[in-house]
C-alpha cells in the first residue's frame, strides 16, 4: 500500500451528534488538483491543519519562531509520534506525515473519553445498513462479528446485532457527503469513521463505499479497519503506542494472527471493566529499544544495516550508531510471517533467508523473491521443525544453524550440508549455552543473543570476548 497524506474533512460540530472520532486511510490523489500541485511543504502543512486544529485565519501573534501556530502543532506532532521535536518539516517527520493514518486529532488529555460518557450498558446492539460490492455479504458479516469480538473477549461488553429498528451502533457503506458533516473523499482516501458513544448518531460507523475492502491482507482489510472504529465507538481515542490497534496509522499487521495489544486492553478495560473469565487476556506489547528484557527473535545484516526481529516488529538501525526505526516486518515485507525465527544475509548472493517454523523465505533486498519452502530443501532431515538462530561467518564462507543443543554448517558455495553435522553447540562453540535466540556477523566477530544478554564471540579463538546487553547495538 503506498503511503501518501490524508485530507481529513472538516470536522464540525453536528447539533444533533457528537465529533466522529476517527477516520483511517491515506490520500494525496483525491486531493483538489490545486492542493495536490502545491511545494512538499505546503501539502504537509495540510497534516498540522487536519489533525492538531491549527487555525489558519489570523496572524500569528509575536515575532519567535513558537509563535508561529504551523510550527507549534507541528511541534505537537513531532511529540505525540515520539519524533524529534525541531518545529522543521523534516525527513522524519515528512515520512509519518505521509503515512497511511487516521484522520481525527491526535493530541488530547486521554486516551479514553470519561466513562460517564461511555456506553452506560454492557449489552451493546448492532444493525448493518447495507452491505459492500467488494465482498460476498458472508464475508462482511464475518468480518464485523470478529473486529466486535476483539472487545468481549476482553471486557464484560456483549454485541448483538439487530436487523431492524433501533440499535446503538448502526454500519453503513456510503460515500462522498452522506449527511455528517464528515464526507469521504474518494478512493484511496479516507477508509472510515466512527463517532463516540452516544444517543442518535452516537457510535455510527461509516465505511467508505469508494475503497477496496477485502479479507485478506491486500488493500484495506475489513476487519482491521472495523476493529480500529469499534474502539472509537466504544469510546478509544488515539494511542501513542505504535503497536497499538488504536494507533492513528493504518496498521501494517497480518490479520489473521491479529492479537488486541496490552495497550488497547488496558484502555477499554479502564471504562468497561475486565472480562469475567478466570484467566485475564493478555496481549503484545510493543517493544521499546531501551527496554533491559528486551529479547531479540532474530537479527540479519541488510546492505550495511542491522535488522532486529521482535515479535511483529523490526528495529533497524545502522550498526555505527545513529537513531533506531521500530517498523511492522509487514511494512517492508507483507508477505511475511510475525515472529519469525531466525535470519541471515549471505554476502555472496546479497539473498536475505528468513525463518520460521520449517518453512524459510528468500528476500532480494525489500523483495519477497521465493518461498515459503521447506527447510529440507537446504538439507534438513525431516525432524528438524524450527531453527533458533541462522548466521554467516563471511571469513570461512560458512553458515551455522542453531537447533536447540546443535548447529549445522552449511557451504553457501556447494548449496550443502557440511559432513558430520549436526555437532553440539559445546564443541564448536565452547562457552556458549544451549538455547541461542538470534546471532549475526560482523567484523569477524559473532554475536550470540540468549534472553536479553549478548556474547560476542571470537570464532577463531573459539572464545567469548564481553558480555552485553541484547540492546547495545541500539544506543543504550
Amino acid at each position: 500500500m503506498s503511503a501518501s497524506i490524508l485530507l481529513q474533512p472538516e470536522l464540525q460540530q453536528n447539533a444533533l451528534s457528537p465529533h466522529p472520532t476517527a477516520v483511517l486511510g491515506c490520500a494525496v490523489c483525491c486531493l483538489p488538483s490545486g492542493i495536490a500541485r502545491r511545494s512538499g511543504k505546503q501539502k504537509c502543512k495540510l497534516g498540522p491543519e487536519r489533525f492538531y486544529d491549527l487555525k489558519t485565519s489570523g496572524r500569528p501573534v509575536g515575532r519567535t519562531k513558537n509563535s508561529n501556530p504551523f510550527v507549534k502543532k507541528l511541534e505537537e506532532m513531532q511529540q505525540f509520534f515520539g519524533l524529534e521535536v525541531t518545529g522543521q518539516l523534516d525527513k522524519k517527520t515528512v515520512e509519518m506525515m505521509e503515512k497511511p493514518r487516521c484522520g481525527v486529532h491526535d493530541i488530547g488529555d486521554y486516551s479514553t473519553v470519561p466513562k460517564s460518557s461511555a456506553w452506560q450498558k454492557n449489552d451493546i446492539t448492532y444493525k448493518i445498513v447495507n452491505f459492500t460490492p467488494d465482498m460476498p455479504q458472508a464475508d462482511v458479516e464475518s468480518s464485523i462479528k470478529r473486529a466486535f469480538k476483539v472487545w468481549s473477549d476482553v471486557t464484560p461488553l456483549t454485541f448483538t446485532r439487530v436487523y431492524d429498528g433501533d440499535c446503538d451502533i448502526e454500519i453503513k457503506f456510503v460515500d462522498g457527503d452522506h449527511g455528517d458533516n464528515s464526507p469521504f473523499d474518494g478512493p484511496n482516501g479516507i477508509l472510515a469513521h466512527a463517532f463516540q458513544p452516544g444517543p442518535r448518531i452516537g457510535g455510527d460507523t461509516h465505511f467508505d463505499e469508494a475503497e477496496t475492502f477485502t479479507k485478506t491482507s491486500h488493500q484495506y482489510n475489513l476487519f482491521l479497519v472495523a476493529a480500529h472504529e469499534f474502539g472509537h465507538a466504544l469510546g478509544l481515542h488515539h494511542s501513542t503506542d505504535q503497536g497499538a490497534l488504536m494507533y492513528p496509522n493504518y496498521p501494517n499487521t497480518d490479520p489473521n494472527h491479529f492479537h488486541l495489544p496490552q495497550d488497547d486492553i488496558d484502555a477499554i478495560q479502564s471504562l468497561y471493566g475486565q472480562t469475567s473469565n478466570p484467566i485475564q487476556p493478555t496481549g503484545p506489547s510493543t517493544p521499546t529499544k531501551c527496554d533491559p528484557n528486551l529479547v531479540i527473535d532474530a537479527v540479519t545484516t541488510l546492505r550495511g544495516e542491522l535488522f532486529f526481529f521482535v515479535n511483529r516488529f523490526i528495529l533497524r538501525i545502522h550498526p555505527r550508531g545513529g537513531e533506531s526505526d521500530l517498523l511492522f516486518i509487514q511494512s517492508l515485507w507483507p508477505s511475511l510471517p510475525s515472529d519469525v525465527d531466525a535470519a541471515y544475509e549471505n554476502p555472496i548472493s546479497g539473498d536475505i533467508l528468513v525463518f520460521k517454523g520449517d518453512k524459510y523465505w528468500t528476500l532480494d533486498g525489500f523483495e519477497v523473491s521465493q518461498g515459503p519452502k521447506s527447510i529440507t530443501k537446504l538439507g534438513f532431515p525431516k525432524n528438524v521443525k524450527k531453527i533458533d538462530a541462522a548466521v554467516h561467518a563471511e571469513h570461512l564462507g560458512k553458515t551455522f544453524f542453531f537447533v536447540k543443543n546443535k548447529y549445522y554448517s552449511y557451504d553457501e558455495d556447494r548449496k550443502v550440508m557440511d559432513e558430520g553435522f549436526p555437532k553440539f553447540i559445546a564443541k564448536g562453540f565452547p562457552g556458549m549455552r544451549p538455547g541461542i535466540n538470534a546471532a549475526f556477523y560482523y567484523r569477524g566477530l559473532l554475536y550470540f543473543f540468549q534472553d536479553s544478554v549478548q556474547y560476542e564471540y571470537n570464532i577463531d579463538s573459539k572464545r567469548i570476548q564481553q558480555v552485553l546487553r541484547s540492546n547495545s547495538w541500539m544506543g543504550c
